[in-house]
Order: structure tokens, then sequence, then C-alpha cells
């Protein structure tokens, strides 16, 4: 075996480079993260070819001496934590000095920085310091990333292709400019404008930068804390969704941080509000005192640790449920604008048509949809509007707003009820607003210890694979509790004599097998509540009015009586709409009576 010897510093560095400088985007973050934490008012970040050939961040921070623009590029050199009690605090974005050595041992890195009097230039190749050099007094720091892990090819090899990259730069941009709407972010990639924010402070203006003004309009003020925890941010109403949890931005103390149970958290609160494989756009700014989280958990500080974790769960779920609460939330049917994608909603379409190119970017995709001062004011007046009509529905002593009141008129393909009122015109989904009564019925029946039970004529006998038996035999008091009367009967077999008054006429034994297979299916991580739940969507489904049932009039006002009462009467429990509404002024618009 070879001796050991103490490995020298470029190559050390080259080595550490791997843990922090793992694709292009990982350039970009210890850049502008840098930028942040010098006090920059402004960032300007310019890539070619995805940050491959060039990664150029300009910004107008606090800047740095000849002395510490050296120090810079050794490891475990910051400005940011003297001691060990300092981890106990962070709050800063970097702290760990390891990012601009690791950068500059894969690359060619030319840096120039001001505090305001004598600017200092130095040019590092591979490690290696090539140039230190008097430079421009301009306060704040130039730094310029070249031909990345060209010394190191193996690395780049293994990066995506150019659009994957660039994708991952606009997304982490964009995450940082709502994280920071204070801070004027300017995205540029080949000389194309991909973001440019206006550094206003409002986080509204940059959801619309980012989302287009259709999806601004559709984002609800949120703002709830408690002892330890101040969440304040945006989310969207239920009729606005995409395909991954992507666009769920969660930061603490202004850090984009990635953890699951938050989403989980978020997601919960949507619960029968849309469809279960949908996900709400969010931002959430989590402020708390440094010292109850940990952000040094995970190589790139994404992960994090939270002190009373449950009760910052409870406290985001429930504000977003009082948000919902508070919102009429009918889709209405609107001429929609030209949705202006972001470049990460590019990416996934173009990898559904198997288009994207390794070697050139395609830059008619990212046309820019600019928007006028005139339409900024439109949006803002729109979202008050819809805002105002929320408000024209609140009921304070039930603290929620309350579905207008709606007339029927007939029935289109033996499915959708049509409605009118001052407002408009109503498209009713009958099985899903059934859905939805059923749903809410049996969930409150499900845990009423009150409910009585009806014998049953001829006692139900039911057979069981071994295994299936077993699960069943383990929660008999579940089911005893729901009020049904079940017990062993011979060989893997159950015997059903009574069942709950809330089971429809005609359909027990249906019912029955239905609630016992969701029990069964359950049996892994099994919860009362899951259990109950899930029978309650299976149930309020299989008990529904069918699409292609013609009902009569009376049949559809005592339908929509029943679901103005629920407690949210706009979506079936698979989160699907009930209602659709054309507002007048919309349907004269279609008929060019209104323009």
């Amino acid at each position: 075996m070879n001796k050991i010897k103490v490995m020298n510093d470029v190559l050390a560095n080259k080595i550490a480079a791997g843990e922090v400088v793992e694709k292009c985007v990982s350039v970009v973050k210890e850049l502008v993260e840098n930028s942040v934490d010098a006090g920059s008012t402004e960032i300007k970040i310019e890539v070619v070819e995805a940050g491959t050939k060039l990664i150029k961040v300009v910004d107008n921070g606090s800047g740095m001496s000849k002395e510490d623009a050296l120090l810079a590029f050794q490891r475990h050199a910051t400005s940011k934590l003297y001691d060990e009690m300092g981890l106990f605090r962070i709050s800063s974005l970097g702290f760990r000095g390891e990012a601009l050595p690791s950068i500059a041992a894969v690359s060619k890195v030319e840096l120039k920085t001001s505090t305001g009097k004598v600017g200092t230039k130095i040019i590092i190749d591979g490690g290696r310091l090539i140039k230190q050099e008097a430079s421009d007094a301009r306060k704040g720091t130039e730094i310029m990333v070249e031909n990345l892990f060209y010394n190191t090819p193996a690395r780049l090899k293994y990066l995506h292709s150019l659009y994957s990259e660039l994708a991952n730069i606009c997304e982490y941009v964009n995450k940082m400019a709502l994280s920071y709407p204070e801070i004027k972010f300017k995205l540029t990639s080949d000389d194309k404008v991909l973001l440019n924010t206006d550094g206003s402070g409002n986080l509204l203006k940059v959801i619309k930068e980012i989302y287009g003004s259709d999806v601004a309009r559709r984002m609800r003020k949120i703002s709830v804390f408690n002892d330890d925890y101040d969440v304040d941010g945006f989310v969207s109403l239920p009729e606005v969704t995409r395909s991954t949890r992507t666009h769920m931005v969660t930061l603490v103390n202004k850090r984009v941080v990635r953890n699951a149970e938050l989403n989980r958290a978020i997601n919960d609160a949507y619960h029968t509000y849309k469809p279960e494989t949908r996900y709400p756009i969010v931002v959430l700014n989590i402020n708390t005192d440094p010292s109850l989280i940990d952000v040094n958990v995970h190589p790139a500080k994404l992960d994090i640790k939270f002190s009373n974790f449950e009760d910052l769960k409870e406290l985001i779920k429930n504000g977003i449920k009082q948000v919902l609460g508070k919102a009429l939330l009918i889709p209405k049917i609107e001429k929609k604008e030209v949705k202006k994608q972001n470049v990460q909603e590019q990416q996934l379409n173009l990898e559904r048509q198997n288009v994207i190119e390794n070697e050139t970017i395609d830059y008619s995709l990212f046309d820019d949809d600019m928007y006028s001062v005139n339409e900024e004011l439109q949006i803002e007046e729109k979202k008050k509007e819809d805002e105002q009509e929320d408000k024209k529905f609140y009921n304070e002593e039930k603290k929620k707003v309350i579905m207008p009141e709606m007339y029927p008129i007939g029935l289109a393909k033996g499915t959708y009820i049509i409605c009118h009122n001052e407002l408009g015109i109503y498209l009713i989904d009958q099985h899903a607003a059934k859905e939805r009564i059923n749903y809410e019925g049996y969930k409150k029946a499900f845990g009423n210890p009150n409910e009585s039970s009806i014998k049953m004529l001829v006692p139900l006998i039911l057979d069981f694979p071994s295994n299936e038996f077993i699960i069943i035999k383990q929660n008999l008091d579940v089911l005893r509790n729901m009020h049904f009367d079940i017990s062993e009967y011979g060989n893997n077999s159950f015997i059903v004599k009574e069942h709950p008054t809330w089971l429809k006429q005609g359909y027990e034994e249906e019912s029955i097998k239905k609630i016992l297979e969701v029990l069964i299916s359950e049996e892994k991580n099994f919860s009362i509540e899951k259990f109950r739940e899930k029978a309650a969507i299976m149930l309020s489904c299989k008990m529904a009015i069918k699409a292609n049932m013609n009902i009569s009039l009376k049949e559809m006002e005592a339908l929509i009586d029943d679901l103005r009462r629920c407690e949210n009467p706009y979506t079936c429990p698979h989160g699907r709409p009930t209602t659709i509404f054309f507002s007048n002024y919309e349907l004269e618009k279609m008929f060019k009576r209104a323009m």
C-alpha cells in the first residue's frame, strides 16, 4: 500500500467541489446567496449555454477589500460565522466558507469587487491564482465563472441537457425572487431576459412576473402566527394547481427550504378542495428565532429541523383553511390570457414531447409576455373585485363564505343542472354535488356515538381469505363503533346482523362490502381517521346520483339547498368542482353586448 500523504490545496479543492458544486445551478446558488448576504438591492445573473460556458453575477452589495477578496478563495474562510455558538443563530444564507474555493477549483474565475474606494480584480484558473490587480471602484461585486468543469471532464459528462440545466437555474432564481421581493433580480440567458423583477417589495408582483396575471389574481394572502412562528405569504385558490410540488415554496427566515412534512401539511389543508394528484401554488415565509431551527443538517442547506414542529404544521394547515373558508370557490368561465409559462414548466412540456436538444436552446419558447402598467392596475382591480365578491357572501356567524342562492331552470346532458340568479348563470354537476352532500353526511355519522342501527331482515354472511379475515378481526371494534353488529361466524367468515341507519336502503350489502374493502386496503398504516375518511369518500361516490339520470326541478332545488348547507360546497371529495359560474358580464361579452 502507498504511503499516506496530505493532499495539496488544488487537489483537495477539486474533491471538495464535488460536494459543493454538483451542477450549474449550484454555482448560481452560491454566488447569488453571497450577493444577498452582502446587502445587495439589485442582482443581475447572466448565463451562456445554461452556465456551462459562462455564469456572471453582478451586484451592488457591500463589496470586499483586497485582503478579504483573496481570503474568500481559501477554504473555510467566512465573514458569517466565528465560533460554534454561531451555528445556533445563523441568519445568513451562506456560512461554511467552501463555495468560492470549490468553484474556482473547477473553472476559470474572474472577480472584480470594491467597497466603494479602491477596486480589486482577481483571476483564478483551476484553483491557481493567475493575476491580482487594482480595478474600478464601483461599489459591489462582479464575478464571472467560465468553462465550468473544464478540468474535471467526468463531472461535465454527467451534466443534464442544456435545457434541463437552464430550467434548474430558472427555478432557483424564481424562488430567490419570491424570497426577496425587495431585491431587483434580472436573469438573462444568451442575451434573452427570462426574469426581471422590480425590487418593490411587492410579493404579488413577483408572483405575476413568474406565473402571469391569471395566477396572480387567484392568489390569496395568508398571515398567521403563534408564540414561536409567524407565517405570511400567498396561497392559490383550489382552481389553480400544478402537476408537481415544485411550486409549493416554503421559506424559513427567507431561506428556501425543503421539507416533505411541511408540504404534506399544506396539501392536507386543500384536502377535498382539489384532486389528490394536483398541487397548489404556495409561497410561505416562516419567520422565527434562528435558535428554534437547525439549517446545518444538509450539505445544500435545503433540509431543516424545527422546534415545536407539530404546532407549526397545525398553524399552517388551519391558516390555509381559514383563507379558503373566506373565498367563494366557484370557478368562473372567463376569456383566458395566453398563459405565461415559467422555464421549468416549459421544460416538462418539452420532455413529454421528447424534443430537448443537448447543444442548443430554442428561445422562441421563452418569448416574454410583457405587461403594461395599465394591466398591472387591471390585475389589482380584478383581484380586489374578486375579494369584494367573496366578502358579499361572507357569513360572520359561521366565519365562512356562503354559496349564493340560485334557482334551477333545467338539466343539460342529464348531468348538469342549469341555474341562474342576479349575478349570472351556474352549472352544477349533479353527481359531484351529491357526492359532496353524502361525504359530509357520512363524515358526521361515522364519528357520532348517538347514531342508531337497524336489524337486517336476513343477516349478511361474508367469507374472506385468511389474511383479510385477520385484518378485519383486528379492527372489529372500529366497525362496532360505527354501529355495525358484526362478529366471527365459522372459519374465515363474519356475520353482520345490524347496520347504521345512514346506509342507503337497497344498497346495504354493497356498502358493507365496500367499507370492508377500504379497511383491508388500509392495513399497513391503519388509522381510524384515515379509514373513516376513505370510507366516506368511497360511499359518497357509490351512493350519489349518476350522470345521465334525469331529476325533477323539485329534486334539483332540494339538491342545491343541501349543497349550500355543506361546509365546502365547491368541490366533490375528490377535488373536482361541483359548480361553474358564467357572470352576466362574461355572457354579454360572448354575445358582443359588452367589450
